[in-house]
């Protein structure tokens, strides 16, 4: 406890037993998930997707990916965590000698799934984990409070799957990937090394958000590095050290920008997003940019700015003077008019070139509204700084847009004094640190987390 309010890691990770996990796996399917070492005699989940070429289950794909651009993981072993990611005895004991009350915990092998082909094997992996994962988590029900998957591929499943979670199942919240990999349309047989994202705003997906509003429950988005998902930066590199650094970064900023932009926010205005593993020190930044691009490209655009011809032309000849002959007057008038004319081709409608000229027609609030309104949630390392310069650049919602995130059972956890990084922190009060400990997380994930936890809910 911190100040009489219960401390919460706001993003834990389970590191699957595969033996335990495979149980779940209905026996169609059970083939198609296996461990392997790869040729670096690194361990790796093996999963035998639909090939798009030919429709048959036989496409092996190797999480996390071993090689090229985008690569994942190797050597994923923290010291303490690893083994404690396996088993909640020990995951337990560490809770206590550092101060944790309760975590909220992912799937680690999870966030391989939105990338696959296959749907039907997609929906079937997300039912066997988050089966697995609420009888792993029932004997401690009180602590530990598992965070659902959901299949993107099938969204009418996944909003099946979340009622079964929410409703059957007792999860405080359901998780998401950041995008959902699409074929490039440059180069379509090369799907999935060669992909693009279908954004979480994509109106397929808005039935989802519906009954995730309606039920009140949190989203939580999630991604990672090496299961090719669309990475953005990250799909440029080659090093696992620099695909980190980037990937879940640009995944997220990829995610918030087309959520605020599109219009889903303002569309689900009670529902509440979760960006998770990505950090929050670049979140003042990023909003100031997507204020301003809001501000001067879509609410205060006008497409017909462009310079006057005959200002053009005087200043031309002020420029240039004596040395303005008729031939160079002659290509200026021919440039002027290449470069300031206004005749689309005809065959382009007028709802079409309206389409080019007026981006992002739904977004009809300043993107920072949305998170003053608290429909945003970030995560934040005990050792990062950066809440302690948050309320200053974005006044009182800095101090309510994030909260404690150890990454238990993953290799960059943070275990050590992790409580006591953020209470004994100077330049943070005490209400601050009792909302980065406490209140920000119970606000994020609402009155489900407040229930199983047995506090009143608001």
């Amino acid at each position: 406890m911190f100040r009489g309010s219960p401390v919460i890691d706001a993003d834990s990770h389970k590191c699957e037993n595969p033996l335990v996990l495979a149980e779940h796996i209905p026996r169609p399917f059970r083939h198609r998930l296996r461990m392997i070492r790869d040729r670096y005699g690194e361990p790796r989940f093996e999963i035998l997707d639909r090939d798009p070429a030919t429709g048959r289950a036989d496409f092996a794909r190797v999480f996390l990916q071993p090689d090229g651009y985008g690569k994942g993981t190797y050597r994923p072993f923290h010291p303490e965590t690893t083994l404690g990611g396996l088993f909640n005895r020990i995951r337990l004991l560490h809770m206590d000698r550092e101060g944790i009350d309760h975590q909220l915990v992912y799937g680690s092998i999870t966030l391989a799934f939105s990338s696959l082909v296959d749907p039907e094997l997609a929906v079937a992996l997300c039912r066997a984990y988050n089966d697995y994962i609420h009888e792993d988590c029932a004997a401690h029900a009180g602590r530990l409070h598992p965070v659902g998957v959901l299949p993107l591929q099938d969204p009418a499943a996944a909003v099946e799957e979340l009622r079964r979670c929410v409703e059957q199942l007792g999860m405080p919240a359901v998780s998401v990937a950041p995008n959902l990999p699409q074929p490039h349309p440059d180069a379509p047989d090369r799907f999935p090394r060669i992909r693009v994202p279908r954004p979480l705003s994509d109106p397929c997906f808005w039935p989802l958000f519906e009954a995730a509003q309606r039920l009140d429950v949190a989203i939580a988005i999630h991604g990672a590095p090496g299961v090719q998902l669309a990475g953005g930066t990250s799909d440029q590199l080659d090093t696992f050290t620099l695909v980190h650094l980037f990937a879940n970064r640009s995944m997220q900023q990829m995610a918030l920008a087309r959520l605020m932009l599109d219009g889903t926010f303002e569309r689900f205005p009670d529902l509440r997003f979760g960006f998770l593993e990505a950090g929050v020190g670049w979140l003042p930044d990023f909003l100031y940019g997507l204020h301003e691009h809001w501000e001067k490209r879509i609410v205060d655009f006008d497409p017909d700015v462009q310079p006057s011809a005959a200002e053009f032309m005087r200043e031309f000849m002020r420029e240039r003077g004596a040395r303005a002959g008729p031939a160079l007057l002659r290509q200026a008038r021919q440039l002027m008019t290449a470069t300031l004319a206004r005749e689309p081709s005809p065959r382009v409608g007028r709802a079409e070139l309206e389409a080019f000229w007026y981006e992002h027609p739904e977004a009809r609030r300043d993107p920072r509204e949305y998170v003053e309104r608290g429909q945003v949630f970030l995560s934040v390392e005990p050792d990062d700084p950066a809440p302690g310069w948050l309320p200053a650049a974005m006044g009182e919602a800095g101090r309510r847009v994030c909260g404690l995130a150890v990454d238990y059972g993953h290799w960059d956890a943070t275990l050590e004094n992790c409580v006591g990084r953020v209470a004994d922190r100077e330049g943070l009060d005490p209400e601050h640190k009792r909302a980065l400990l406490s209140d920000n997380a119970l606000r994020f994930y609402g009155p489900r987390l407040r229930r199983r936890i047995g506090l009143p809910c608001a």
